[in-house]
């Protein structure tokens, strides 16, 4: 029996910024951010959407011919939560109509804990073969306006419902992982805005990948050749370059530079145009690699390496199952993506320093109306979120 991927969506905001914006702002060459760090864009959340609206919309378009009835478990995971006790996907079951007789809670381990709730929702299914569990990822990366981090920002949601009826991917049970507790990448409860050291948060994503791949090859007794494209957790799209040649030396393949970037550069380009997603990032990558790959990709093993800062890293494994290409959202996915309207720089502005203004007294507040998809937030009352379906 196998567990896996039955249905995978991504969903993103209606607006972005392009880096070329960014850089004439600050007087630098866009190259910088095109070339240098491989984007070009970063989706802009609308004062009107969060983390609950990016999830809802993902879970709508997952669940678009499941059978919701069999989901048993709802894992959200998250690092940039809207509530110290409530999950956030307490809103989202009740946006999408989800059955009553679910366990709905939220994940936190920075950029990883997607990648956890999927280690710890296979054995589960395999256990209780008749039943789905939804994982939901949602995150909107902030930096601060002018800070060295503000390229990579981004927001986007990955929904996957999982069950033993895997059109899209199996995986495998054996995984490499590490942990090391490392000052990284953090964001205290008295800001909204991440802390990061760059350099140091690079060279500890290596550490994790060397460290989980390690550990990997020493359970399976697998190696590099085993697989035949390789998936990453993508803070940048240039990431993906850092960690493969690593990777690619570490394991002593030998491969020429048009090799190996074929391995990794069809699940980097959705991450061009959508910046950083935190905990979904792994799984983006993954939806752009299945959408985009001009080859057919069935019976193949793919490896994916998640790295949430902190620090977790993990390395697992999947084979594309026969016929997943008519299960792919690729055109759903793509217009998404293409049909976001642009921002000039202070719009953009405009919307990013928007939350800072949200009452933290209870007064009440209605949020103005965008365009946000299906869901939106609609403001706040007595320190309560509200949330409305968009007609």
């Amino acid at each position: 029996m196998q567990a896996g991927i039955e249905s995978i969506s991504i969903y993103t905001s209606q607006y972005y910024l392009d880096l070329k914006t960014l850089a004439n702002q600050w007087g630098e060459d866009p190259d910088k951010y095109y070339i240098g760090i491989g984007q070009e864009q970063m989706s802009v959340p609308a004062p009107d959407e969060d983390i609950v609206t990016l999830a809802a919309n993902a879970t709508a378009q997952a669940l678009q011919g499941i059978d919701a009835g069999a989901l048993d478990t709802l894992l959200f995971a998250t690092e940039t939560g809207i509530d110290q006790s409530k999950a956030a996907g307490i809103y989202v079951h009740e946006l999408t109509q989800l059955p009553k007789n679910m366990r709905v809670f939220e994940l936190k381990q920075a950029c990883y804990s997607g990648a956890g709730g999927l280690s710890l929702a296979l054995p589960y299914l395999l256990h209780h073969p008749d039943r789905k569990v939804l994982i939901v990822a949602a995150d909107i990366a902030r930096y601060g306006i002018g800070s060295i981090g503000e390229p990579t920002q981004g927001a986007g949601a990955v929904a996957m419902v999982l069950s033993t009826n895997p059109k899209i991917m199996a995986f495998d049970l054996e995984s490499g992982i590490y942990t090391h507790d490392v000052m990284d990448f953090w964001r205290p409860n008295y800001t909204d805005e991440a802390l990061v050291d760059g350099k140091y948060s690079i060279k500890m994503y290596i550490t994790a990948l060397r460290e989980a791949w390690q550990h990997y090859v020493d359970v399976t007794g697998n190696s590099f050749a085993d697989f035949h494209r390789y998936v990453y957790h993508l803070p940048f799209t240039k990431m993906a370059d850092k960690a493969h040649q690593f990777l690619v030396r570490h394991a002593n393949a030998e491969l020429r530079p048009e090799e190996w970037k074929r391995q990794i550069d069809d699940a980097a380009i959705y991450q061009r145009f959508i910046g950083n997603t935190y905990a979904g990032s792994v799984f983006v990558a993954l939806t752009s690699l299945l959408d985009n790959s001009p080859d057919d990709l069935t019976d193949k093993r793919i490896g994916l390496f998640s790295y949430g800062s902190g620090s977790v890293g993990e390395f697992f494994t999947g084979i594309v199952q026969q016929g997943y290409q008519s299960h792919l959202k690729k055109a759903m996915h793509q217009e998404i993506i293409s049909e976001r309207a642009e921002l000039d720089y202070e719009t953009y502005k405009e919307f990013y320093l928007f939350k800072s203004k949200l009452p933290t007294d209870g007064s009440p507040m209605r949020t103005p109306k965008h365009n946000t998809g299906r869901y939106r937030f609609a403001g706040l009352t007595e320190h309560q979120r509200l949330y409305e379906v968009v007609a």
